[in-house]
Protein backbone atom coordinates (compact mmCIF):
# COMPACT_ATOMS: atom_id res chain seq x y z
CA UNK A 1 0.00 0.00 0.00
CA UNK A 2 2.75 2.61 0.76
CA UNK A 3 4.46 1.74 -2.73
CA UNK A 4 0.88 2.59 -4.09
CA UNK A 5 0.29 5.53 -2.29
CA UNK A 6 4.19 6.63 -2.88
CA UNK A 7 3.86 6.27 -6.89
CA UNK A 8 0.20 8.16 -6.87
CA UNK A 9 1.73 11.09 -4.54
CA UNK A 10 4.80 11.26 -7.77
CA UNK A 11 2.39 11.24 -10.28
CA UNK A 12 -0.02 13.65 -8.77
CA UNK A 13 3.45 16.00 -7.99
CA UNK A 14 3.70 15.39 -11.78
CA UNK A 15 0.15 16.32 -13.24
CA UNK A 16 0.49 19.88 -10.93
CA UNK A 17 4.06 20.86 -12.06
CA UNK A 18 2.23 20.28 -15.67
CA UNK A 19 -0.94 21.98 -14.83
CA UNK A 20 0.91 24.99 -13.60
CA UNK A 21 3.28 25.13 -17.18
CA UNK A 22 -0.18 25.35 -19.07
CA UNK A 23 -1.99 27.16 -17.10
CA UNK A 24 1.13 30.25 -17.17
CA UNK A 25 1.60 30.20 -20.54
CA UNK A 26 -1.87 30.51 -21.37
CA UNK A 27 -2.77 33.29 -19.40
CA UNK A 28 1.03 34.96 -19.56
CA UNK A 29 2.48 34.04 -22.89
CA UNK A 30 -0.66 33.86 -25.41
CA UNK A 31 -0.11 37.14 -27.81
CA UNK A 32 -1.25 39.99 -26.15
CA UNK A 33 0.19 42.79 -23.65
CA UNK A 34 -0.11 41.88 -20.06
CA UNK A 35 1.58 44.86 -19.19
CA UNK A 36 -0.89 46.98 -21.04
CA UNK A 37 -3.46 44.43 -19.66
CA UNK A 38 -2.64 45.34 -15.76
CA UNK A 39 -1.58 48.89 -16.20
CA UNK A 40 -5.42 49.57 -18.16
CA UNK A 41 -5.99 51.23 -21.44
CA UNK A 42 -5.47 55.12 -20.27
CA UNK A 43 -2.04 54.29 -18.98
CA UNK A 44 1.01 55.63 -21.67
CA UNK A 45 3.51 53.91 -23.39
CA UNK A 46 6.40 54.70 -19.79
CA UNK A 47 3.88 53.67 -17.67
CA UNK A 48 3.32 50.33 -19.59
CA UNK A 49 7.10 49.60 -20.00
CA UNK A 50 7.15 50.32 -15.79
CA UNK A 51 4.42 48.06 -14.95
CA UNK A 52 6.00 45.09 -17.81
CA UNK A 53 9.76 45.84 -15.35
CA UNK A 54 7.94 45.11 -12.18
CA UNK A 55 6.04 41.99 -13.36
CA UNK A 56 9.41 40.39 -14.61
CA UNK A 57 7.80 40.68 -18.34
CA UNK A 58 10.80 41.92 -19.78
CA UNK A 59 12.75 38.76 -19.28
CA UNK A 60 12.36 35.43 -21.40
CA UNK A 61 9.45 32.95 -21.12
CA UNK A 62 11.79 30.40 -19.29
CA UNK A 63 12.87 32.97 -16.88
CA UNK A 64 9.18 34.03 -16.06
CA UNK A 65 8.15 30.87 -15.45
CA UNK A 66 11.44 30.16 -13.03
CA UNK A 67 10.84 33.02 -11.12
CA UNK A 68 7.02 31.68 -10.90
CA UNK A 69 8.37 28.14 -9.61
CA UNK A 70 11.33 30.13 -7.45
CA UNK A 71 7.91 32.67 -6.10
CA UNK A 72 6.20 28.93 -4.91
CA UNK A 73 8.71 27.92 -3.02
CA UNK A 74 10.88 30.28 -1.56
CA UNK A 75 8.71 33.68 -1.96
CA UNK A 76 9.72 36.60 -4.54
CA UNK A 77 10.09 40.21 -4.21
CA UNK A 78 8.22 42.92 -6.76
CA UNK A 79 9.81 46.52 -7.62
CA UNK A 80 6.69 48.58 -7.70
CA UNK A 81 9.46 51.70 -8.64
CA UNK A 82 9.75 53.60 -5.24
CA UNK A 83 9.49 50.46 -3.03
CA UNK A 84 9.42 46.76 -3.42
CA UNK A 85 6.87 44.20 -2.12
CA UNK A 86 7.73 41.24 -0.43
CA UNK A 87 5.19 37.83 -1.55
CA UNK A 88 5.82 35.04 0.88
CA UNK A 89 6.06 31.59 -0.46
CA UNK A 90 4.02 29.86 -1.67
CA UNK A 91 3.61 33.21 -3.52
CA UNK A 92 0.96 33.48 -6.87
CA UNK A 93 1.89 36.96 -7.21
CA UNK A 94 0.04 40.36 -6.56
CA UNK A 95 -3.06 41.44 -8.00
CA UNK A 96 -2.96 43.55 -10.24
CA UNK A 97 -6.21 45.59 -8.77
CA UNK A 98 -5.41 45.90 -5.21
CA UNK A 99 -1.79 44.71 -4.73
CA UNK A 100 -3.29 42.40 -2.16
CA UNK A 101 -0.92 38.61 -2.35
CA UNK A 102 -2.92 36.05 -4.25
CA UNK A 103 -2.14 33.27 -1.98
CA UNK A 104 -3.82 35.70 1.22
CA UNK A 105 -6.69 36.11 -1.27
CA UNK A 106 -7.10 32.55 -1.88
CA UNK A 107 -7.16 31.82 1.49
CA UNK A 108 -9.36 34.39 2.83
CA UNK A 109 -11.98 32.87 0.07
CA UNK A 110 -11.30 29.37 0.61
CA UNK A 111 -13.27 28.98 3.97
CA UNK A 112 -16.90 29.88 1.81
CA UNK A 113 -16.48 27.53 -1.17
CA UNK A 114 -15.08 24.76 1.43
CA UNK A 115 -18.26 25.03 3.49
CA UNK A 116 -20.15 25.08 0.20
CA UNK A 117 -18.47 22.18 -1.11
CA UNK A 118 -18.26 19.70 2.30
CA UNK A 119 -22.04 20.17 3.16
CA UNK A 120 -23.20 19.97 -0.61
CA UNK A 121 -21.17 16.66 -0.59
CA UNK A 122 -22.18 15.25 2.46
CA UNK A 123 -26.04 16.14 1.49
CA UNK A 124 -25.18 14.65 -2.06
CA UNK A 125 -23.83 11.52 -0.44
CA UNK A 126 -26.93 10.73 2.11
CA UNK A 127 -29.69 11.48 -0.75
CA UNK A 128 -27.90 9.56 -3.00
CA UNK A 129 -26.97 6.51 -1.24
CA UNK A 130 -30.45 6.41 0.42
CA UNK A 131 -32.20 6.81 -2.53
CA UNK A 132 -29.93 4.13 -4.54
CA UNK A 133 -30.91 1.61 -2.20
CA UNK A 134 -34.28 2.27 -1.75
CA UNK A 135 -34.83 2.12 -5.50
CA UNK A 136 -32.72 -1.17 -5.70
CA UNK A 137 -34.89 -2.84 -3.06
CA UNK A 138 -37.94 -1.57 -4.03
CA UNK A 139 -36.87 -3.09 -8.59
CA UNK A 140 -39.67 -2.98 -10.84
CA UNK A 141 -41.99 -1.04 -8.10
CA UNK A 142 -43.80 2.34 -8.56
CA UNK A 143 -41.30 4.01 -5.82
CA UNK A 144 -38.56 3.00 -7.92
CA UNK A 145 -39.70 4.27 -11.42
CA UNK A 146 -40.84 7.69 -9.43
CA UNK A 147 -36.99 7.65 -8.27
CA UNK A 148 -35.86 7.00 -11.24
CA UNK A 149 -37.90 9.82 -13.24
CA UNK A 150 -36.76 12.16 -10.02
CA UNK A 151 -32.75 11.10 -10.82
CA UNK A 152 -33.45 11.52 -14.08
CA UNK A 153 -34.61 15.13 -14.15
CA UNK A 154 -31.88 15.78 -11.08
CA UNK A 155 -29.15 15.22 -14.01
CA UNK A 156 -30.32 16.98 -16.39
CA UNK A 157 -31.46 20.16 -14.63
CA UNK A 158 -28.76 23.42 -14.33
CA UNK A 159 -27.55 23.69 -11.13
CA UNK A 160 -28.75 27.37 -12.13
CA UNK A 161 -31.92 26.64 -12.47
CA UNK A 162 -32.63 24.06 -9.74
CA UNK A 163 -31.32 27.29 -7.30
CA UNK A 164 -33.35 29.61 -9.05
CA UNK A 165 -36.32 27.30 -8.52
CA UNK A 166 -35.47 26.29 -5.15
CA UNK A 167 -34.78 30.44 -3.78
CA UNK A 168 -38.47 31.14 -5.91
CA UNK A 169 -39.82 28.35 -3.87
CA UNK A 170 -38.87 28.51 -0.21
CA UNK A 171 -37.70 32.46 -0.33
CA UNK A 172 -40.32 34.31 -2.08
CA UNK A 173 -43.65 32.07 -2.49
CA UNK A 174 -43.30 29.99 0.91
CA UNK A 175 -41.37 31.96 2.90
CA UNK A 176 -39.81 29.24 5.12
CA UNK A 177 -35.97 30.66 4.81
CA UNK A 178 -34.83 34.36 3.94
CA UNK A 179 -32.50 35.24 0.91
CA UNK A 180 -29.19 33.30 1.54
CA UNK A 181 -26.58 35.84 2.87
CA UNK A 182 -23.30 34.15 3.81
CA UNK A 183 -22.12 34.52 7.18
CA UNK A 184 -18.67 32.97 8.48
CA UNK A 185 -18.80 29.81 10.51
CA UNK A 186 -16.40 31.12 13.08
CA UNK A 187 -18.80 34.72 13.22
CA UNK A 188 -22.27 32.88 13.89
CA UNK A 189 -22.57 29.13 13.66
CA UNK A 190 -26.34 28.53 13.03
CA UNK A 191 -26.53 31.45 10.82
CA UNK A 192 -24.22 29.86 8.76
CA UNK A 193 -25.91 26.78 8.71
CA UNK A 194 -29.36 28.29 7.52
CA UNK A 195 -27.35 30.75 5.33
CA UNK A 196 -26.01 27.76 3.33
CA UNK A 197 -28.96 24.91 3.10
CA UNK A 198 -30.23 26.39 -0.26
CA UNK A 199 -27.11 26.06 -1.37
CA UNK A 200 -26.42 23.06 -0.42
CA UNK A 201 -29.53 21.61 -1.50
CA UNK A 202 -28.61 23.42 -5.06
CA UNK A 203 -25.36 21.91 -5.31
CA UNK A 204 -26.77 18.48 -3.37
CA UNK A 205 -29.45 17.68 -5.31
CA UNK A 206 -27.77 18.53 -8.58
CA UNK A 207 -24.81 15.98 -7.66
CA UNK A 208 -27.06 13.40 -5.98
CA UNK A 209 -28.53 11.86 -8.95
CA UNK A 210 -25.55 9.99 -10.45
CA UNK A 211 -24.68 9.10 -6.66
CA UNK A 212 -28.24 7.19 -6.65
CA UNK A 213 -27.73 5.50 -10.34
CA UNK A 214 -24.65 4.31 -8.97
CA UNK A 215 -25.61 2.82 -5.72
CA UNK A 216 -28.17 1.54 -7.20
CA UNK A 217 -26.49 -0.41 -10.30
CA UNK A 218 -23.91 -1.46 -7.45
CA UNK A 219 -26.30 -2.85 -5.17
CA UNK A 220 -28.08 -4.76 -7.63
CA UNK A 221 -24.80 -5.99 -8.66
CA UNK A 222 -24.26 -7.44 -5.39
CA UNK A 223 -27.11 -8.41 -4.44
CA UNK A 224 -27.13 -10.88 -7.35
CA UNK A 225 -23.79 -12.26 -6.22
CA UNK A 226 -23.51 -16.09 -4.98
CA UNK A 227 -22.91 -15.09 -1.40
CA UNK A 228 -25.86 -13.26 -1.22
CA UNK A 229 -27.98 -15.96 -2.38
CA UNK A 230 -26.68 -18.36 -0.08
CA UNK A 231 -27.61 -16.24 2.87
CA UNK A 232 -30.67 -15.80 1.64
CA UNK A 233 -31.53 -19.66 1.52
CA UNK A 234 -30.11 -19.55 5.36
CA UNK A 235 -33.18 -17.73 6.37
CA UNK A 236 -31.15 -14.41 6.72
CA UNK A 237 -33.76 -11.44 6.19
CA UNK A 238 -33.71 -9.00 3.54
CA UNK A 239 -32.51 -6.14 5.67
CA UNK A 240 -29.64 -7.39 7.10
CA UNK A 241 -28.39 -8.48 3.98
CA UNK A 242 -29.13 -4.95 2.15
CA UNK A 243 -27.43 -3.47 5.66
CA UNK A 244 -24.90 -5.42 6.19
CA UNK A 245 -23.45 -7.39 3.37
CA UNK A 246 -24.84 -5.45 0.35
CA UNK A 247 -23.80 -2.12 1.02
CA UNK A 248 -20.24 -3.16 1.56
CA UNK A 249 -19.85 -4.03 -1.56
CA UNK A 250 -22.19 -0.71 -3.07
CA UNK A 251 -20.76 1.69 -1.05
CA UNK A 252 -17.05 1.65 -2.28
CA UNK A 253 -17.02 2.91 -5.28
CA UNK A 254 -19.85 5.61 -4.35
CA UNK A 255 -17.26 6.72 -1.81
CA UNK A 256 -14.10 6.96 -4.34
CA UNK A 257 -16.65 8.81 -6.69
CA UNK A 258 -17.68 11.25 -3.85
CA UNK A 259 -13.80 12.16 -2.89
CA UNK A 260 -12.80 12.89 -6.83
CA UNK A 261 -15.83 15.09 -6.83
CA UNK A 262 -15.35 17.14 -3.55
CA UNK A 263 -12.22 18.14 -6.00
CA UNK A 264 -14.09 18.95 -8.47
CA UNK A 265 -16.94 20.43 -6.74
CA UNK A 266 -14.15 23.21 -5.22
CA UNK A 267 -14.34 24.61 -9.06
CA UNK A 268 -17.50 23.31 -9.97
CA UNK A 269 -19.63 25.79 -7.48
CA UNK A 270 -18.61 28.92 -9.42
CA UNK A 271 -22.43 29.15 -10.36
CA UNK A 272 -23.70 27.85 -7.06
CA UNK A 273 -21.82 31.06 -5.38
CA UNK A 274 -22.19 33.73 -7.94
CA UNK A 275 -25.93 32.67 -7.87
CA UNK A 276 -26.66 33.03 -4.31
CA UNK A 277 -23.59 35.67 -3.40
CA UNK A 278 -20.98 33.32 -1.86
CA UNK A 279 -17.61 34.96 -1.45
CA UNK A 280 -15.66 31.56 -2.48
CA UNK A 281 -13.54 30.79 -5.03
CA UNK A 282 -15.63 30.78 -7.62
CA UNK A 283 -17.13 34.24 -7.47
CA UNK A 284 -13.31 35.14 -6.88
CA UNK A 285 -12.43 33.59 -10.05
CA UNK A 286 -15.67 35.32 -11.88
CA UNK A 287 -14.82 38.66 -10.75
CA UNK A 288 -11.03 38.74 -11.44
CA UNK A 289 -11.85 37.16 -15.35
CA UNK A 290 -13.87 40.44 -15.53
CA UNK A 291 -11.06 42.71 -14.17
CA UNK A 292 -8.73 40.83 -16.24
CA UNK A 293 -6.65 40.28 -13.09
CA UNK A 294 -4.40 37.70 -14.26
CA UNK A 295 -2.55 36.57 -11.49
CA UNK A 296 -5.58 36.33 -9.21
CA UNK A 297 -7.02 33.89 -12.61
CA UNK A 298 -3.81 32.15 -12.80
CA UNK A 299 -3.90 31.68 -9.03
CA UNK A 300 -7.17 30.51 -8.00
CA UNK A 301 -7.55 28.11 -11.48
CA UNK A 302 -4.40 26.60 -10.00
CA UNK A 303 -5.46 26.01 -6.32
CA UNK A 304 -8.65 24.64 -7.96
CA UNK A 305 -6.59 22.20 -10.65
CA UNK A 306 -4.58 20.70 -7.60
CA UNK A 307 -7.69 20.06 -5.59
CA UNK A 308 -8.52 17.96 -8.36
CA UNK A 309 -5.51 16.27 -8.36
CA UNK A 310 -5.13 15.80 -4.80
CA UNK A 311 -8.98 14.34 -4.77
CA UNK A 312 -7.89 11.42 -7.32
CA UNK A 313 -5.12 10.35 -4.64
CA UNK A 314 -7.33 10.20 -2.14
CA UNK A 315 -10.03 8.23 -4.26
CA UNK A 316 -7.72 6.44 -5.38
CA UNK A 317 -6.26 5.58 -1.94
CA UNK A 318 -9.72 4.96 -0.93
CA UNK A 319 -10.03 2.45 -3.69
CA UNK A 320 -7.53 0.31 -2.70
CA UNK A 321 -8.45 0.19 0.51
CA UNK A 322 -11.60 -1.18 -0.48
CA UNK A 323 -9.95 -3.31 -3.12
CA UNK A 324 -6.40 -4.67 -2.55
CA UNK A 325 -6.08 -5.84 -5.77
CA UNK A 326 -6.13 -2.36 -7.39
CA UNK A 327 -2.60 -1.80 -5.47
CA UNK A 328 -0.73 -4.62 -6.61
Amino acid sequence: MARFLVKRLLAAALVVLTLSVVVYALFYLVPGDAAKIACGDKCSPAQIAQVRTRLGLDESALAQYGHFLQGLFTGRDYSTGTAVLHCDAPCLGLSYTTDQQVTQLIWEKLPATASLAFGAMALALAIGVGTGVLSAVRRGGLLERALTVLTLVGTGMPVFVLGLLLMMAVCAYLQWLPFPTYVPLGEDPEQWAWNLLLPWLTLGLFESAKYARLTRSSTLETLAEDHIRTFRAYGVGERSLVGRHALRGAVPPVVALGALDLGTMMGGAVLTESLFGIPGLGKTLIDSIRHIDLPVVVGVVLVIGTAVVAANVVADLLYALADRRVAL
